[in-house]
């Protein structure tokens, strides 16, 4: 079993099937807000000799070579590891090692408090006003800041000289609000809510996307061009289509009116040809 407890609170969690069957680690996540007075405790159980079991505590790769208990009762190896954290650089990883024929490892994770938001993307349109919001759930940073995206840069939101951006703390200030007034496509992009502890720092993304009012219309207008391209590809079709239908029948056309030509010429000749009168002469 393992536990960590600090300003008389307590949590606990069971290492023991864990570190006695197999080599996995076992890990916990220990939250600090402000500094604290910690005692982890683990406890390992063996079948061989304890006397071989080698115990060793670590904070990250670092061998911890104070502060650390061992104990035995029957079977069962107890190891603890008391500090007093006071600044952030106690935060991090401890692990308590156990060296047997096979080394099992149970780790306690201390961070600051995690700080809530919205995780999809805040859609909004041209002229509009959006209030980005995160909180802290039972927690009260010291300090709230938004941040801004330039380029791959983060910077400050810029509230004093701008009237766009307006900050609404929170009663308890343990929720933080950035308004932003008459949004433009500049607006757009990636904002951080940043919170400050007394043992470190927490932040969070909000992702803002702004829209004109023309996007929604756009699968609209596209609809509408392809029917307008259909319909004139159609009429196209049609127009070819009739031609061809008349080009035989002009043709055709043309040959009569040359055969009618041809027969008003035999006529006009057969007409016209001097005609020759007879003149019979009697001889006496």
């Amino acid at each position: 079993m393992s536990q960590s407890q600090w300003k008389n609170k307590q949590s606990t969690t069971n290492l023991n099937s864990a570190l006695k069957h197999s080599s996995v680690p076992v890990e916990k996540n220990i939250t600090l807000e402000r500094s604290s007075n910690v005692e982890l405790t683990c406890q390992f159980t063996t079948s061989g000799n304890l006397n071989a079991v080698n115990v060793t505590w670590k904070k990250n790769d670092e061998v911890l070579q104070n502060n650390s208990l061992i104990n035995t009762t029957g079977n069962i190896l107890y190891t603890q590891y008391k500090f007093t954290v006071i600044s952030s650089n106690q935060m991090g990883s401890y692990s308590c090692f156990f060296g047997e024929k096979k080394e099992h490892r149970g780790t306690f994770h201390f961070k600051v408090p995690e700080i809530h938001g919205k995780t999809k993307p805040m859609i909004t349109y041209v002229g509009d006003s959006t209030v980005l919001a995160c909180k802290c759930q039972d927690c009260f940073p010291l300090n709230w800041s938004w941040y801004s995206s330039n380029g791959s840069v983060q910077v400050p939101v810029n509230i004093q000289m701008s009237n766009k951006f307006y900050v609404i703390n929170g009663t308890y200030s343990n929720e933080t609000k950035l308004k932003i007034m008459q949004l433009s496509e500049e607006d757009r992009g990636p904002y951080w809510c940043h919170a400050v502890f007394q043992l470190g720092e927490s932040e969070i993304l909000i992702e803002l996307v702004v829209l004109s009012y023309l996007v929604p219309l756009k699968p609209f207008l596209a609809i509408v061009a392809e029917v307008i391209l259909l319909v004139a590809v159609i009429l196209l079709c049609e127009m070819y289509t009739q031609k061809k239908k008349n080009e035989p029948d002009d043709g055709k056309e043309f040959e009569q009116i040359e055969q009618l030509k041809s027969d008003d010429s035999s006529n006009g000749i057969e007409n016209n040809a001097p005609r020759h009168r007879k003149n019979s002469v009697t001889s006496k």
